[in-house]
């Protein structure tokens, strides 16, 4: 087809009068049978818009049984589909818009979001997804057709996705200095990491997170068994394997628990625990938790949701391990006797986990930072009223950002003489060397672990800071 074809050029459009690209079906005319894999595109530009437009988070749309409507009422192909659209869309979002409006003469109305929506759903599955090309054209064209809102942009949308499918390589190409994250964000890290190491985190969180297995005993022979490898903090990393996890060997057994290799990091800051009374304040799902009874401790785990100790006991179950639980808000816990250490993995923003939930930058802004860096402040403090004099707390999440870790710790052990900064030591962390700071604390990013297979690198961001109360 000729360079110069109006299908391929985007028509150029009045905002003003509204006399853009029109249909060349008429709105009336009838529709023949609806296309295999309308209803999945369909349901992922609906997803998308919930997710950017309102703020909703990705992983409860995809829920089996009270996800999004849209998305319950696919097969299973097709919501393995959506996933994958989803995932690499909100990953590559910035690029793909940056792409998008390349291609467009001006730019589209402010209201059509929707529209936005359809053209990105498109255009993840053509720079990035092994769908053919034409199919996910003419499903996105059909999309337009069959949405009041969309209609008249139809041809638009035919002619924007056929140039960008034909020059996909070189569109790709021009986008590789857009950091893959949002504008506000992106902001942030380089504010506190530098330019470049703010540039390779955005790359590093394109890849999606590998499987890392905390294992009770013998990490070597576990990865030898399930052919994985053994990173510096002890944890299994899986290479690709077909099935389930619980089909794996050793999980009936309780041999392992699912972890990330930075999540298990903060319970073995605590070192031997044996005869120590521990009390996990944020406790749920409980890898955490299996960490300290494993280190020797007599654990308390509380959590303020019922259902999530519910999974936290299923869990311990599992493994054959015991701990006592509390349903209750740690911040109103007052403990009959004081521990020996507390462990508070506090809620946060989750933006070191973008790795496995692309989801997190386009749900949070600079202003729940500010109030869950808030939240992590009062939390702390409380955490370090329940522990003896000379006990330890070990405070972590999984943010990225320094308002909600160094920034805390420095607060809370700069408002008197009550508490100190326990350093860990470099020397303990062989092979993580770099995520220990000048001050002695912890902080991994997703661009650490560069290895050699692309399975095998990242981890998420955490933050890790041991106190001491005076």
């Amino acid at each position: 087809m000729s360079a110069d074809n109006k299908n391929d050029s985007p028509p150029k459009r009045s905002h003003r009068n509204g006399a853009a690209a029109k249909s060349k079906k008429p709105a009336d005319a009838p529709r023949g049978p609806e296309k295999p894999g309308l209803r999945a595109r369909q349901a992922a530009a609906k997803i998308l818009g919930a997710v950017i437009d309102r703020k909703t988070s990705l992983d409860g749309m995809l829920d089996s049984e009270h996800g999004n409507p849209a998305y319950r009422e696919l097969n299973e192909a097709d919501r393995a589909l959506v996933r994958a659209i989803l995932n690499s869309g909100l990953r590559h979002l910035p690029r793909i818009q940056a792409a998008i409006n390349s291609l467009l003469q001006t730019p589209l109305p402010e209201g059509a979001r929707a529209l936005d929506h359809v053209l990105a759903v498109a255009a993840a599955q053509i720079l990035y997804l092994d769908v053919p090309d034409h199919s996910a054209v003419d499903l996105a064209v059909e999309q337009a057709q069959a949405d009041p809102r969309n209609r008249r942009f139809a041809n638009l949308v035919n002619a924007v996705l056929r140039r960008l499918s034909r020059e996909k390589d070189a569109i790709l190409e021009g986008m590789r200095d857009v950091p893959a994250m949002p504008d506000w964000f992106f902001e942030r890290l380089v504010a506190r990491y530098g330019a470049g190491p703010a540039q390779q985190i955005a790359e590093a969180q394109l890849t999606p997170a590998a499987i890392d297995l905390s294992v009770k005993s013998e990490p070597a022979a576990w990865a030898e068994r399930l052919g994985g490898i053994v990173l510096p903090t002890g944890s299994v990393r899986l290479g690709a394997f077909s099935g389930s996890i619980p089909s794996l060997a050793g999980f009936d057994d309780g041999a392992w628990w699912v972890q990330d290799a930075a999540a298990s990091i903060p319970a073995r800051l605590f070192g031997d625990l044996s005869g120590k009374r521990v009390v996990d304040l944020c406790a749920a799902p409980g890898g955490k938790t299996v960490q300290l009874i494993l280190a020797g401790a007599e654990v308390t785990a509380l959590d303020q949701s019922g259902s999530r100790l519910r999974r936290l006991k299923g869990n311990l179950k599992r493994l054959g391990l015991e701990a006592e639980t509390k349903e209750v808000n740690m911040a109103d816990f007052q403990p009959e006797m004081l521990f020996d250490a507390a462990l508070l993995d506090a809620p946060c923003s989750s933006t070191g986990t973008t790795r496995r939930h692309p989801d997190v930058l386009w749900t949070k802004g600079p202003e729940d930072i500010a109030k869950l860096a808030a939240l992590q402040e009062r939390l702390l403090r409380h955490a370090l009223t329940v522990v003896k004099p000379g006990g330890i707390v070990v405070f972590s999440n999984c943010s990225l950002d320094p308002l909600e870790g160094e920034e805390v710790v420095e607060r809370v052990i700069g408002s008197g003489a009550a508490y100190e900064r326990v350093a860990i030591s470099a020397a303990d962390w062989p092979g993580l060397e770099d995520a220990i700071t000048p001050l002695g604390e912890m902080r991994t990013t997703p661009a650490m672990f560069p290895l050699d297979a692309p399975f095998a690198s990242g981890l998420d961001g955490f933050y890790a800071a041991v106190i001491r109360r005076k």
